[in-house]
Order: structure tokens, then sequence, then C-alpha cells
């Protein structure tokens, strides 16, 4: 038995000979070296464009090559003569045998290797969240704006339309990064330097196409690029039916999807499969909506809310058209039409928009905006918004609605973020980053708003409002020397805001006689808004106040009153009419009308922590016409304390003349003294 104890001893276990013959070495080494290596695959291999199925298959090899290499392990030894089978390296005296540090060496190695690729897969991801062009997303899209080659420039919506359709259903796919139309609009069709084109936008591929539309028929034709390498993905031309176009959007968005290697959910594939309406007559219709779905005009406004009624009156059932619709009556709702009549309009389309498709991305996005410009709840239009978000996560529109309400509520600086993030899927669009600017006006951030607002003056050097809320800013810091340089030689509309930025310049540099003949010029104007005649009638009044022309001034107020009462008395009770009409019963010395305005208008905008400091300033400055100096100083401190809409600094009270009644109060002299503000 002894003898048997000391045969058995003398072999081996299965685990001491694993370690005998470095097989646990190996394994170590390997697992380190493998995942190295992986790692090394994972951030190199796309730099160069592998697709992602030739990666998939190099790590399925490192990982089958495991039990090769721990069989080789077993079988071989490495030696300083060369590799030899176990037996034989065995035999070999001591001083030949193999190096016993030579796998730690390898294991540290592998690991500081590890250690180096996953830093440098860090620093690249994160490099590719702040969107540098080497680490652009392969799923990235921006679809330009299609050509129209109908030979009919009357047929150019119907382009715009398809465009807008196709950029919808891509967007609704969250694997993919997809641009909004209102960056790619300002491209042309067939642009001959793509690849700059995709820099500007941070995408890595590009589609672009013709429609040629003759009665009923459609051709599209379309091609995928990859602008990086500038290779052709794919190219097609479709012959459709008008009635049959939807079908076609669903396949061009899936083969899209495809060819990027997105994948999609069983929602997103619901979505992108939609079919709005049998009626081609409808979709023609909804399409000439769609169309001017990014203007900003009146005009255009009233030509979307014209199309997308001829729509759903079509077609009662186009869930699409009333959301457009609800949108386009909730806008005429918040300027120019705050009547009761059109909140019903608005109302209306949104109800009937959420019967139909309470589950589609469109319907939140509506009820969103209805929430927001007509009812002002905007704790449940930031909810839509963030369903409109979910179902729908490249939408940048969703975003920027969520960062409006956001400032609405308070929260300027998440608001910021919002918009910053919109901006990420929508690049080229100036309203955002002038958005931005004016959230960094609201918090008196100067030199940061101008940023943004030049930005913004890049993308769209013909919009003058931005250039108006620049200037603004200088005003506010009290250099209206560098204001007026900015403002003296633009010319705006009459009903423009830079038109009245305008006029209030010239008024706190005291030139009110040029400050009248401006207005008077506006008065003039053709086919002005009853809303702005009575508003101009109020600034001569308060032009001809500051010039101690007391009795001019009242006849100009009361002919202003008359005005706005007529127009109260046919519906529109708007903050904005109440507060011309709330500074012109206190000039003309009516303490009970200016209190209850007063009072209504603080009630309105009390929930409104973006517009409520404005609210404040004009109560203040009634108060002030009346002589209440009491009532006036809690309104201005609180006013400056908080960020608002063009909110109220310490220059504009040291320069504007409608405070000099109090400028003697010991008071307001401390308010205005403090240059922080």
């Amino acid at each position: 038995m002894s003898s048997l104890r000391e045969a058995m001893s003398e072999k081996p276990s299965f685990l001491s000979e694993l370690k005998r013959r470095n097989v646990y070495k190996v394994a170590i080494a390997y697992i380190v070296g493998g995942w190295a290596l992986a790692q090394g695959i994972a951030q190199l291999f796309p730099v160069f464009n592998a697709p992602t199925w030739f990666i998939q298959v190099l790590v399925v090899l490192i990982i089958a090559g495991l039990p090769i290499a721990l069989f080789l392990a077993w079988q071989f030894e490495i030696t300083p003569d060369g590799i030899k089978r176990t037996q034989a390296a065995d035999a070999l005296p001591a001083e030949a045998k193999p190096r016993q540090y030579l796998w730690l060496y390898i294991v540290i190695i592998g690991a500081a290797a590890s250690i180096g690729l996953f830093l440098l897969g860090r620093y690249t991801a994160q490099t590719s969240r702040g969107g540098s062009p080497e680490s652009v997303s392969n799923k990235s899209i921006a679809v330009l704006p299609f050509e129209n080659m109908s030979g009919d420039a009357s047929n150019a919506y119907f382009a715009d339309g398809i465009q807008e359709e196709i950029l919808t259903r891509l967007s609704r796919i969250a694997d993919l990064k997809v641009i909004s139309r209102t960056s790619t609009q300002r491209f042309k069709s067939a642009p001959a330097d793509l690849k700059e084109i995709a820099k500007q936008l941070g995408v890595a591929n590009i589609l672009e196409g013709s429609v040629q539309k003759a009665s009923d028929q459609v051709r599209i034709s379309v091609q995928l690029i990859n602008a990086v390498n500038d290779s052709h993905l794919w190219a097609e031309t479709y012959d459709r039916k008008l009635s049959d176009v939807f079908q076609l959007e669903t396949d061009l968005a899936q083969k899209i999807a495809t060819s990027l290697e997105a994948k999609l959910t069983g929602r997103e594939k619901k979505e992108v499969a939609a079919r709005g309406t049998t009626n081609p007559k409808a979709y023609d219709a909804f399409l000439h909506a769609l169309a001017l779905s990014n203007r900003q005009g009146t005009r255009d406004l009233e030509e979307l809310i014209k199309f997308a009624r001829q729509a759903v009156e079509l077609d009662p059932n186009y869930a699409d058209a009333w959301c457009l619709l609800a949108i386009g009556e909730s806008q005429k709702y918040f300027f120019p039409d705050h009547s009761e009549a059109q909140l019903e309009r608005a109302r209306t389309a949104a109800d009937n928009a959420a019967r139909l498709a309470p589950d589609s991305a469109g319907v939140p996005a509506a009820l969103g905006v209805f929430n927001y410009y007509c009812l002002r709840d905007y704790d449940a239009a930031l909810a839509q918004f963030q369903i409109a978000r979910e179902r729908s996560p490249n939408d940048a529109h969703s975003l920027t609605a969520m960062g409006l309400v956001k400032r609405r509520q308070g929260h300027v600086e998440e608001s910021i973020s919002l918009q910053q993030e919109a901006a990420r899927l929508d690049p080229l669009n100036e309203d955002t980053w002038a958005n931005i600017g004016r959230a960094y006006r609201g918090l008196r951030r100067f030199d940061e708003a101008r940023s943004m607002f030049d930005r913004a003056h890049a993308i769209a050097p013909e919009d003058l409002e931005v250039v108006s809320s620049r200037a603004e800013t200088y005003a506010a810091q009290g250099d209206l020397a560098t204001a007026w340089k900015i403002m003296e030689p633009l010319e705006f509309n009459p009903t423009d805001r830079g038109s009245g930025a305008k006029i209030v310049l010239l008024v706190l540099q005291r030139r009110f006689d040029d400050a009248e003949q401006m207005i008077l010029k506006t008065l003039n104007s053709k086919d002005l808004p009853p809303l702005f005649v009575a508003l101009c009638h109020s600034a001569l009044g308060h032009a001809h106040f500051a010039k101690g022309d007391r009795s001019g001034a009242e006849s100009f107020f009361v002919q202003a009153e008359t005005e706005l009462n007529k127009l109260r008395a046919a519906g529109d009770n708007g903050l904005f009419l109440r507060s011309i009409l709330m500074s012109v019963e206190s000039h003309l010395g009516r303490q009970t009308e200016t209190r209850t305005l007063a009072d209504s208008q603080l009630e309105s905008a009390r929930n409104d922590a973006w517009q409520f400091p404005n609210t404040e300033e004009d109560v203040a400055r009634a108060y002030v016409a009346l002589g209440d100096f009491d009532r006036a100083m809690p309104l201005l401190e609180h006013a400056l304390s908080v960020p608002g809409v063009e909110v109220l600094t310490t220059a504009y009270l040291r320069l504007d003349p409608s405070w000099d009644p109090i400028r003697n109060d010991p008071r307001f002299q401390k308010l205005a003294e403090d240059k922080s503000k």
C-alpha cells in the first residue's frame, strides 16, 4: 500500500501539469493580448470605413484562437534554442530551459497596450460627441434638397415636400443621426463639394436626388453617397403614381437604414411604414403646406393653414394634415389673432389629430405646440414634447421646443443645453443659435449672447432681426453709440421687432423728434394691422410726453385708448394689447383702470418665468406714470434680480426717459447705481 501511494505521488496531477507547462500563463497572456487586439480593432478599423461584419468576424476569430493557443502551450515550450516539444524541453539542462519571467513580460506589455487602447477609445468617443470630423458616425445622414425636374417652378413645393417626408421617416430611427431640413435646405440639389457639406453638417453620408411630376405620375431619382471617401453606395430611379408615393418613401427610408446598418425597433418600423392618406389630392395639398413649414413670415403661415385645411377637407381622416394644421392654427393664435374663435380652430385641429393617431410621433408635437402657444400650460407642453422626442429621436424641433418650454419655466441653463443638442441635428438653423443668444442675453451674459448672434448672422446674413438683437445687447449695457452705429443703416418692415427697437434707441438717446418722424413713417405704411396703428398712436403720445407736450400727448393717448378698447371688444385680449392699454391708461391718469390691468397682467404672466420680469417692468412703468413709486420699486427690484426676455438692466434705468419721474427717489438711485445688473 505504501509503495502504491509513493508511485501515485510521483505522478504529477493534471492541474500541476497545466502549471508546469505554462498553460495558465499562456491563457492569461492570450486573454490580455486578445482584449488589447480587440480594442485596437474596434478603435482603428472604423477610421478606414471597415464594415461592421468584418470587425465582428475578427473578434470571433480572436475568441476561437484561445483553445488553439492552450493546445500549443501544452505541446510546446519556448526555449533559448527555439520552440521545442515539451518532452524535449524537459530533457534540456537548466540554463537552456524556458525563462520563467518571459510570460510575465508578455502579460505586462499586453495589459499596458489594452489600457492604452481603452483610454484612446474613451478619448475618441468624447471627440465624436464633440462633433470632430474625424469621428463622424457612419450612421449619420443629410438629405439634400431634391431638384425639381418638372420644368414648372410651381412644382417646387412637391420636391420640398418629398424631401421632408423622407426626412420625417428617417428621423424616427434612433440608431441614425439625421440632419434637419432647416440646415440642408441651404445647399443646392447637386453640389460640387459634398465632402465640405458633410463636414459642415457633421455627417458621413449624403442623399441627393431629383423629382419630376407630371399629372399623377412621379419619377424620383436618388443616390446615397459616402461623402467621407466619396463613394457611391447606390443609385435608384423610381417611377410611380402619386397614390403610391407613400410606399416609395417607406421603401427609400428602409433601404437607407439598411445601407447604414441601422437597427429598427418594432415601433420604428411601423412609423417608417405609416401611410397618411389614400387621397392623392389631399396628399398634394399636404405637401404644399409641408413645404412652407420652415418659413416664419405671417403670409407663409396663412398659406400653410390654407393648404392644411384643404388636405383635411379632402380627407377628414388625414392625421398628419391635422397635426400640421394644429401647429399652424396655434401659432396664429399666439400672433397675430389672439381671439376666442382662433383658439377654437386650434383646439379642433389638435383634438382631431389626437383622436385619429394617438400613437404617432406627430400628435404629441402638435399637442405640445397647442399647450405652449394657446393654453400656456408649460408643464403639459413639456410632457408632450418629451413624448415626441422619444418617438422621433432625430427631430431637432422637439429638442428646440423643449428648450423653449424650459426657458418659460425659468430653467434657462437647461434651455441652453437642449438648444445646443438641437444644433447638433440642425447645425445651420440660425434660429437655434439666435435662441441660444437670447437665452444668454436673458441671463445678462452679453459677450456670450453676441457670440451666438454672430454665429446666427453668419448663417443668415439677411436676417436683420438677429442684427437688431445683437445691437440691443450694447444698449442694455449703456453703450448707445455702438448700438446706434449697428442699427442706423438698417431698414425694417413696419411690423418687424427691429423697427420698434430702432425707435426705442432714438428715445434712449432722447432724440424725440427723430423718433416721432419714424413713428409717423410707420403709421403711413400700407396695410398696417389695427393693433400696430394703436401702438403707433401710443408711441407718439410717449414721444410728446417726454418732450413736455402734455396736451399733444393726451390727444394721442386718447386716440390709442379708443382703438385698443375697440380691438378688445372684438375679442383680442392678449398680453401685448393689454400692456399697451395699461401704459395709455396710466398716462391718462386713470388709476382704477391701470391697477385693474396691472393685476391682470401680473396674474396672466405669473407662470411664465421668462416673460414675467418683462411684465413687472411694464407694470412698474405704469405705476411710475401714476406717481405710485411704492408699488413700482418692489417690481423693479425683482425684475433686476432674475433672467428674462431682454430683461431690465440698470443701464436702462439710467437712460430711459420713462423713469424720469422717479429719478430723484433715493431707492431708485441706489438701484440704478448697481453696475453689476
